[in-house]
């Protein structure tokens, strides 16, 4: 018949494939070589395999992208009641009324202390009671009677000493009050260490002097002076006299 001849042709070339492949067998006989077949299914294994990795990279790189965008919102959360929060606490500031009457009190406070220290102020006395002020220094007018040397020992006893003429205006001032008692007065002059050498009871020597016309005369050993009328006159330091006592004066506050 007419097709037999084609069915044996294509049956032997079947044959001859299988005879060649396992040539190549043979020669390969640790299958390093891969058939057509086993090739062919290979190739249809690939594109899967990669397809599967291409996607769980994807998936990776999503996850990824998807834990940062939740920090990101995270972040702006937070900085965003941050800035609510001090916005509130600005909202909560005291009223300006309020603040207002705040300032107003403290004011009246500190009026009121600066009245209260005026009144310690005048309340302050930077001599003691007897003591008269002036210039700085307080002076004692004694209402008894002594010698020059008790005179000395009664101011020293009271932390003072007797009366040191520095100025015109001190003396002026030891005059008014001489004149007001009518009074003789020690004061602390005197040159009984060293005869016609007058010095004060600190040591200092004589720099001002308002001497009566004619004196000192030394009269029967006068060596201590006292204050007569408007000016000096020096006496024996054994009379009896009043005396006067002169001591720094004491601080008040804001003075």
């Amino acid at each position: 018949m007419a097709g037999e001849p084609e069915f044996h042709q294509s049956k032997n070339h079947e044959e001859e494939v299988t005879s060649g492949e396992q040539g190549f067998a043979e020669h390969d006989p640790e299958g390093l070589i891969c058939s057509s077949k086993s090739l062919q299914g290979h190739l249809t294994q690939v594109p899967w395999l990669l397809l599967l990795l291409i996607s769980l990279g994807l998936f990776l790189l999503m996850l990824a992208t998807l834990v940062q965008v939740s920090r990101i919102r995270a972040y702006s959360q937070g900085q965003t009641q941050d800035q609510q929060g001090s916005s509130s606490l600005d909202k909560v500031a005291v009223p300006r009324e309020q603040t207002h009457s705040g300032l107003e009190q403290i004011q009246q406070i500190q009026q009121q202390l600066t009245q209260f220290n005026a009144s310690l102020a005048g309340l302050c006395r930077p001599c003691p009671w007897d003591w008269e002020l002036f210039q700085g220094s307080c002076y004692l007018f004694s209402r008894t009677l002594g010698s020059w040397e008790t005179s000395a020992s009664s101011c020293e006893d009271l932390g003072a000493h007797l009366v040191i003429v520095n100025s015109v205006s001190e003396q002026r001032f030891m005059k008014y009050w001489n004149v007001r008692k009518n009074q003789r007065s020690w004061i602390g002059l005197s040159d009984h260490i060293h005869e016609g050498s007058w010095q004060w009871v600190d040591g200092s020597a004589l720099k001002f002097s308002f001497w009566k016309e004619g004196e000192p005369n030394n009269d029967g050993d006068e060596d201590c002076v006292e204050l007569f009328m408007d000016d000096w006159n020096d006496n024996k330091c054994t009379e009896q006299n009043f005396w006067v006592c002169e001591q720094p004066s004491a601080p008040c506050p804001h003075h």
